[in-house]
């Protein structure tokens, strides 16, 4: 995502070969939305009771909230662009709500579209588990699928064809939740048949750079001009279809060799220690990347769309990994401790006799 950002923000032309494949690399987004699914999925399915669905949530709150409001706040107050927020985007940004709204997308955290739709899955799982999570696996998995196929009309209902328009008050309804079902999907299915996946298939999960380069491939083909519109124009709705297919296969090959085959040789560099600080900090560099790319042209002199790839990506990082190891120590962690025990005593408590 920060190669995407930092690509686009420099001016690299989105139709040079390069250019194309940086401006696909926000297809990290469905590999967030895939991995998060397959981990919560597997934990959560078979969740009936309110006690427990009430603790999913509690611990959902305490692991995003306290470092989002926080980039968000300090966004807010400190960036120079943020002063041109309005009041409403400001609110919607605060309640996580900036996809349903008209210019909602606000400088320094626009990028954060994408928690907004996580956000959504995180409240919409505890329905699946009450209703999907009852089905033998077999129809678990059709119903998944189902979905995700239905979703790919998202973009032509009439409605969400008609928009956005800001002059009627009409948001980009291309972005909300039901749009993205298939790359949730991806993370679903893969915690439905974990440890149940054939020899044959794990034996080819093994291969990881062959799953890398599909992904390449698939980054780069969504990348051209023919496949869809380059930059931010508005995509068609079967340009936008296109896209989500693409997005879901690059998910596909990100997540599940590793997610199936986790000790697989091609994967032991993830677990490597410098892999996994970025693991832990991974959070709140997204978080916070947007907002430290803004403060790199300043820094450099260098003016927005001008050039400077490599020098506004160094600086980026250079402001990002700190910031981000301060967010992680200082917010995250905090919130998830304050939430694991208020949790533990309401369930110590239910668990007590009165």
């Amino acid at each position: 995502m920060i190669l995407t950002h930092v690509a686009f923000q420099t001016g690299v032309d989105p139709r040079s070969p390069w250019g194309s494949l940086l401006a696909r690399f926000d297809f990290f987004v469905p590999v967030f939305f895939a991995l998060s699914a397959f981990l919560l999925w597997r934990g959560h399915h078979s969740d009936r009771s309110l006690p427990t669905i009430t603790r999913y949530l509690l611990n959902r709150a305490g692991r995003i909230l306290p470092a989002y409001l926080g980039c968000v706040v300090a966004v807010i107050l400190l960036l120079p662009e943020a002063s041109t927020m309005s009041g409403e985007q400001v609110v919607a940004n605060l309640t996580l709500t900036q996809v349903y709204f008209v210019d909602g997308l606000a400088p320094g955290l626009t990028h954060l579209w994408s928690l907004s739709v996580e956000v959504a899955f995180y409240l919409a799982l505890p329905l699946l588990a009450l209703t999907v999570g009852r089905l033998p696996r077999s129809g678990r998995i059709g119903v998944v699928l189902g979905l995700a196929v239905l979703s790919l009309g998202w973009a032509f209902l009439p409605w969400v064809a008609a928009g956005p328009d800001a002059a009627a008050g009409i948001p980009n309804r291309q972005i909300w939740p039901p749009a993205y079902a298939a790359w949730f999907a991806v993370g679903l299915l893969a915690a439905e048949v974990e440890g149940r996946v054939p020899g044959w298939f794990r034996r080819a999960l093994g291969a990881r750079w062959v799953w890398w380069w599909v992904a390449l491939a698939a980054a780069w083909i969504a990348g051209q001009e023919w496949f869809g519109p380059v930059g931010l124009t508005h995509p068609e709705p079967e340009e936008f279809a296109r896209r989500v297919v693409a997005g879901t296969v690059f998910a596909f090959a990100v997540v599940v060799p590793e997610a199936l085959d986790p000790g697989a040789r091609g994967g032991r560099w993830l677990v490597t220690p410098l892999m996994q600080a970025l693991g832990r900090w991974s959070y709140s560099i997204f978080l916070w990347h947007v907002a430290m790319l803004s403060l790199a042209f300043p820094l450099l002199g260098i003016e927005w769309f001008s050039g400077g790839f490599w020098p506004v990506l160094l600086v980026t990082l250079g402001l990002t990994l700190p910031v981000a190891a301060a967010s992680y120590v200082f917010l995250e962690e905090p919130g998830k401790r304050l939430v694991r025990a208020a949790t533990s005593r309401s369930a110590r408590a239910v668990e007590s006799p009165a």
